[in-house]
């Protein structure tokens, strides 16, 4: 693939899982791209992690915008509108990629697809020992690391296998369906204009899955590839989290789909029109 591709990386004052998830993609077996951290109004504790890794080589840029609540969707149109790459590769600031995560997504792309990953979520004990070491030797991608640590993933460790043809396998016959994930997607960003990126009506639960459900009204079918990109996902709370918004994100959804829709009516496109101060560092160029 010759188009420059961009990764987004969505977060809010996770410093260290942030810290951790950009040596991750420090550490990849291909290096040509740029990462955009979509960042819903952290403070500058985020600003000091995201400048160390952009000293030490990494192409990362900072797409901030003011603490309003969550606005998750808000954040992540910023960045769209912000990636210079042809090809987006979606994944969180809690997120640890393994060291062939931006080569598989871009190994499997395809005209009118996106591509749904995998990932492995860490609880707490073996998230507090994650550290620099295990991440540039790679052990903490090991199931025999993980066991050590005190997590028994059980099945689960399969994800993390690093035979092509298992990988390849496990992800034809497992029962779970292609959904947009926010760990682990990519597509084409042209298709994410189609449907006016995401939904600013949407708060914390759906919102991801909302806009694939958009992707495959538009005739963008997702490719299941759960076990051949994965990521761990670091353990942290979610104060956010809220009952309220998970029924208004589900009556949504609800309405995605018996009307086929196939574009976000508040997405994208508004967003540019909301009147915040937003810092794009360095500035974008694209």
């Amino acid at each position: 693939m010759n188009e420059q591709v961009s990764i987004v990386l969505s977060t809010y004052e996770q410093p260290r899982c942030l810290e951790l998830a950009l040596l991750g993609y420090a550490r990849q077996t291909l290096s040509d791209f740029e990462v955009v951290v979509a960042d819903d109004g952290s403070g500058p504790e985020t600003a000091s992690v995201v400048r160390r890794a952009a000293e030490e080589g990494l192409n990362v840029r900072h797409v901030w915008h003011p603490d309003r609540g969550f606005r998750k969707t808000e954040a992540l149109n910023r960045a769209i509108a912000a990636a210079a790459g042809a090809y987006l590769i979606f994944s969180d600031g809690d997120c640890i990629p393994r060291d062939d995560f931006v080569a598989t997504h871009l190994s499997l792309a395809e005209p009118d697809r996106f591509l749904s990953g995998g990932y492995l979520k860490l609880p707490e004990s073996v998230t507090l020992e994650v550290d620099e070491r295990a991440i540039d030797t790679g052990h903490v991608f090991d199931a025999s690391w993980l066991r050590a640590h005190g997590y028994r993933p059980g099945r689960r460790a399969l994800r993390l296998t690093r035979s092509a043809m298992l990988a390849r396998a496990l992800d034809a016959i497992t029962p779970t369906r292609p959904t947009w994930n926010g760990h682990s997607a990519s597509t084409w960003k042209e298709h994410l204009l189609s449907i006016n990126g995401f939904d600013l009506d949407m708060g914390w639960g759906g919102l991801d899955r909302a806009a694939g459900e958009r992707l495959e009204n538009a005739g963008v079918h997702g490719k299941q590839i759960r076990h051949r990109a994965v990521c761990l996902h670091l353990h942290h709370g979610r104060p956010y989290k809220d009952p309220a918004t998970t029924r208004a994100n589900r009556a949504i959804r609800d309405r995605i789909r018996r009307q086929r829709e196939t574009r976000a009516p508040n997405g994208l496109r508004e967003t540019e029109a909301i009147d915040v101060s937003v810092r794009i560092d360095p500035e974008a160029t694209a």
